[in-house]
């Protein structure tokens, strides 16, 4: 299963971290969640920088990292999220530093947590918030979800099933990501942020959809059961990201 292949690469790499980092210079922190509340977007989006994926492989080659940054950020996006798996995706973490030194919107790193060392590794890039895979952490998630937040950070808890919903309900997480992606079989559903958003409205979280996102129909679909979208193949993929990101927000 890809999803055991990444983790297993994953915990390769973290076993190289030091056991402490330090503090960022030079960046100020910024909200997400606020972001996404406070938006004047008809549909706020979180606008992704990803170079490749296990299903789509390459996406697009030799981004600037802060120049694509700054033109979805110039466009209306409410945050950038920044991939920084390196063998599956093609992502590094200087890519947060560079997308943070050129855009003022909230900076999310998305990548494979599974040690309690990449939290404060995430705050010295200078990302202001970072994607906890309940999936993937199961049990240890509550203690992943405090240590980002005693860290100054936010997450964004991404769950695919209702007992990940259970599991994220259980933190304190006033983000939750809806994957439209089984990451065992990579597939995607879209009604998936349907059938799971009612549980998470109930107890006033806030909801992002994630992952299939390719039209301006689909944003409408799913906006009656989300706060925000988080898009990155469709825009990347695209040969004007602007373009694509603009009728996305406009949907």
């Amino acid at each position: 299963m890809i999803l055991d292949e990444i983790v297993n690469r994953t915990k390769k790499r973290v076993e190289r971290l030091p056991d402490t980092f330090p503090e960022p210079n030079g960046f100020s922190r910024t909200s997400l969640e606020a972001a996404i509340r406070s938006s004047e977007q008809k549909n706020p989006v979180i606008a992704e920088i990803k170079c490749a994926s296990p299903s789509g492989g390459i996406i697009r080659r030799n981004v600037d990292m802060g120049m694509m940054a700054g033109v979805l950020a110039n466009h209306g996006c409410v945050g950038i999220s920044v991939l920084t798996e390196p063998y599956f995706f093609g992502g590094s973490g200087a890519d947060i530093a560079r997308v943070k030194k050129a855009v003022g919107v909230p900076v999310l790193r998305k990548d494979f947590v599974i040690d309690l060392r990449q939290i404060p590794e995430t705050k010295a890039l200078g990302a202001d918030a970072v994607l906890l895979i309940a999936a993937v952490l199961k049990g240890r998630l509550p203690e992943f979800v405090d240590a980002v937040y005693n860290a100054g950070l936010e997450p964004l808890v991404e769950v695919h099933t209702a007992t990940e919903i259970d599991c994220a309900l259980a933190t304190n997480a006033q983000m939750i990501g809806i994957n439209n992606r089984d990451l065992a079989t990579m597939t995607i559903d879209r009604s998936t942020t349907r059938k799971l958003s009612n549980r998470l409205r109930e107890e006033n979280r806030l909801i992002v959809s994630e992952s299939g996102i390719r039209s301006a129909d689909d944003i409408r679909e799913l906006r009656p059961y989300c706060d925000a979208f988080l898009i990155g193949s469709s825009i990347m993929a695209d040969k004007r990201p602007d373009k694509k990101l603009e009728e996305f927000l406009c949907a």
